[in-house]
């Protein structure tokens, strides 16, 4: 159950709906067992052929349910003799409809105050799982499958909702009516009440052991869809590629043999699941055919311990038992079946947040001299990727970041808005560490623009006005002529309210990067980060996107990763990395006098000085 109290914490915060809930489900048990227990006597009386005493007996104050229930009966004799049978059968059938519609009143209200306390719960899952991808590293997102992430937020979630927010309502009415049930038979029947807990332990034997067999096979079945999800979801995104190297037949063999496996473990814990109700109901009349036996021998001595109408009762009760105890170990099971969705999306919600603010955190507003990196070394898990590097970026000054694949470039533009830490030396900006400043005031201060355009199924207008409040028009159309893109948003369908389509799929790949310069633009960045912009894109698209990218570089301290180096001849500073170190630096009329990495990649590229 420990993990059930762990999700109870999200309970407290709606405590008011526990409550009441809590309160109607007490209602609710004690008319409906009211209605059963004091339907019995009055049934007997009522066929009785006998005739029945003249006056009401008197009852001394004590806890036998016998003197309660002879009180009872005489009662209903008197008023039998006083009104007969007519009015008597009268008055159960208005009895039983106004006990049972007290019953059923206060069940839907407890229903009522439980749905919104269901779905805030699930809500609340939701939300925090949410917002902990949002500020989670991208080291965390380079050690897990996006399929798994979407599998947690959507199939997870949904286990949760179903089984374990099912099962909220049935740990709070169920225990109820079990209570007032025992209560209600140890009053009746202490000893036939001591078999009963005698048997307890039985079946709570058995409801464990299933659910702790449901929980594990539970978990395996939801990690496997997340990896089947992760096949779809890689499917999706390379479908152009699947279909040029014919791979159909390959990608189809591997979803279908992991699907199979995700089908066999759902088998086998719908199976689990399925097996513990016939258990339970068999356990359940195992014990009532006990009582049977038990309690008709004492019936059947005629020694006063326990009369027929007692005893039809204490078995009618017991019957009231049976149904909340049936559905409690269905609900426990159902819980554990939900615990391992809850542990799968718990790991989202306390993932380490490696990136952290520090609590008394500086402000920043703007850049004003420069950028330096002091002994700086960063790793990837095991591998150094940057390896005691030194450098400094004066305010207004074009950086360009080159060398060969694997050197680095785009992990020391990635340090700069602390996308990462790094493990050893510091990074300033005006000589304060960066990881003094407040960190969404850092960032704001950095427009960056990377080789993959990553555009919003939204209009071409929310994509260049992303995340900025209270933007005009008019700004996001200069944003958009400064990045050369206002001529052709004005020839789509419907200008700056066309829709891009997933991934802006529905633009050519210079016209997905222009929109992403101008909502860099929009921006306003004292920094601009430009990590390789252009080497995805034809001749004719990479001019329009270089002259895009010369008009926002005005007046801004720009970095630059490349590997075509003609778009960084006029760069202020050429700095050439190789395996995390600075090999060489300086500007393009220095470096192509020097033998070295530099010369090498223009001759590679053939690259007229």
């Amino acid at each position: 159950m420990k993990g059930y109290w762990k999700f109870i914490k999200f309970t407290f915060k709606y405590k008011y709906y526990a409550l009441m809930n809590i309160l109607c489900n007490i209602l609710s048990s004690i008319f409906g067992l009211f209605s059963i227990a004091t339907i019995m006597p009055i049934l007997e009386v009522l066929f009785s052929t006998q005739q029945g005493p003249k006056t009401v007996r008197t009852v001394k104050v004590g806890f036998s349910f016998n003197k309660y229930f002879d009180l009872l009966k005489d009662n209903i004799w008197e008023y039998k003799n006083l009104y007969g049978s007519e009015k008597v059968l009268l008055f159960i059938c208005v009895f039983v409809v106004l006990m049972i519609t007290l019953k059923n009143l206060f069940r839907y209200l407890a229903l009522f105050f439980m749905v919104p306390m269901r779905n805030y719960i699930v809500s609340d899952y939701r939300v925090a799982a949410y917002n902990r991808i949002l500020v989670l590293p991208l080291s965390y997102f380079s050690n897990e499958k996006k399929g798994d992430l979407l599998s947690r937020m959507t199939s997870d979630m949904h286990q949760i909702e179903a089984a374990v927010m099912s099962s909220l309502e049935a740990f709070t009415k169920e225990p109820i009516a079990i209570i007032i049930s025992l209560v209600s038979l140890i009053w009746i029947s202490p000893l036939l009440t001591f078999i009963v807990f005698c048997t307890l332990p039985i079946s709570a034997l058995f409801t464990a052991l299933i659910g702790k067999l449901l929980k594990r096979q539970t978990g395996r079945s939801q990690a496997k869809f997340g990896e089947v999800v992760s096949l779809v979801e890689e499917t999706l995104m390379g479908v152009r590629v699947i279909k040029a190297f014919n791979a159909q037949d390959f990608l189809f063999k591997r979803f279908n043999l992991q699907n199979k496996l995700y089908t066999n473990l759902n088998i086998k814990a719908n199976r689990t699941s399925d097996g513990s109700s016939p258990i339970s109901e068999t356990i359940s009349v195992s014990v009532f055919a006990i009582i049977l036996w038990i309690g008709g021998g004492m019936v059947l001595d005629n020694d006063g311990s326990l009369t027929a109408s007692v005893f039809i009762g204490y078995l009618a009760v017991f019957s009231q038992l049976l149904s909340p105890a049936k559905a409690f170990s269905t609900a426990y099971n159902s819980m554990n079946k939900g615990l391992a969705s809850i542990e799968r999306v718990e790991e989202i919600i306390n993932s380490h947040e490696v990136i952290i603010e520090k609590p008394k955190a500086i402000s920043v507003s703007s850049f004003k001299e420069s950028i330096e990196f002091k002994n700086v070394s960063f790793r990837y898990e095991d591998e150094l990727v940057i390896k005691n590097l030194n450098l400094k970026i004066n305010k207004g000054q074009t950086i360009a970041l080159v060398g060969p694949s694997g050197s680095g470039k785009s992990t020391l533009t990635d340090l700069i808005p602390r996308f990462y830490d790094p493990v050893e030396g510091s990074i300033t900006i005006d000589g304060i560490d960066i990881r003094d400043y407040k960190i969404l005031e850092l960032r704001a201060l950095m427009g960056i623009v990377t080789q993959e355009s990553i555009l919003f199924n939204d209009s071409i207008a929310n994509n260049i006005g992303f995340a900025k409040q209270n933007i005009t028009m008019e700004q996001i159309e200069n944003a958009a002529k400064i990045a050369n893109a206002h001529q052709f948003i004005t020839e789509t369908e419907n200008s700056y309210e066309t829709n891009i389509g997933d991934r802006g799929n529905k633009l050519s790949g210079g016209q997905k990067q222009r929109l992403s310069i101008a909502r860099a633009v929009n921006t306003n960045p004292d920094i601009l980060i430009l990590d390789e912009a252009t080497s995805a894109l034809d001749t004719a698209s990479e001019r329009l996107v270089q002259d895009a990218l010369s008009n926002i570089m005005l007046n801004r301290t720009t970095i630059i990763v490349a590997h075509r180096l003609s778009t960084i001849k006029n760069a202020d500073l050429i700095v050439v990395l190789e395996k995390g170190r600075i090999v060489q630096q300086g500007n393009h009329a220095e470096l192509i006098l020097q033998e070295g990495m530099y010369k090498q990649l223009i001759e590679m590229q053939q690259i007229p000085e």
